[in-house]
C-alpha cells in the first residue's frame, strides 16, 4: 500500500504558475503509475495528466502544453508544473497512484485504475 500527500496548491493570478508535489510513502514508488486529477465545484473529477512507471507522460487535451508532469523516484515524489494558469483551472487537485504497467492514454487516464489517492490540494486562479 502507498500513502500520498499533495502540497503546492494556492492562490495565483491568471497567467501565473504553480508546482504541485505528491509525496508517496510505503511501497516502491518507481513501480507505480501516477496521475493528477482535478475536481471543480459541482463538476466530476477529471483527468489532468499521468506518468507511467517507465516515464511515459500523458495529458488531457485542455492542458495544451501548459502543464508538465514528472517524477523523482529517488525522492518518492511526483510533480505537476502548471504554467499559464487560467481561472478555469481552479479546482482541487488530487494525486493518484497504483501498481500497474500501462503505456496508453486510455488506461492511464481512467479514474477507476487508481486505488490510492491523496487528500487533494486547492488551486485557485484569479482573473
Amino acid at each position: 500500500q502507498v500513502q500520498l500527500m499533495e502540497t503546492g496548491g494556492g492562490l495565483v493570478q491568471a497567467g501565473g504558475s504553480l508546482r504541485l508535489a505528491c509525496a508517496a510513502s510505503g511501497r516502491t514508488f518507481s513501480a507505480y503509475a501516477m496521475a493528477w486529477f482535478r475536481q471543480a465545484p459541482g463538476k466530476e473529477r477529471e483527468f489532468v495528466s499521468a506518468i507511467s512507471r517507465n516515464g511515459g507522460t500523458y495529458y488531457a487535451p485542455f492542458v495544451k502544453g501548459r502543464f508538465t508532469i514528472s517524477r523523482d523516484n529517488a525522492q518518492n515524489t511526483g510533480y505537476l508544473q502548471m504554467n499559464s494558469l487560467k481561472p478555469e483551472d481552479t479546482a482541487v487537485y488530487y494525486c493518484a497512484a497504483d501498481y500497474f504497467d500501462a503505456s496508453n492514454y486510455g488506461t492511464l487516464s481512467s479514474i477507476s485504475r487508481y486505488d490510492y489517492w491523496g487528500q487533494g490540494t486547492q488551486v485557485t486562479v484569479s482573473s
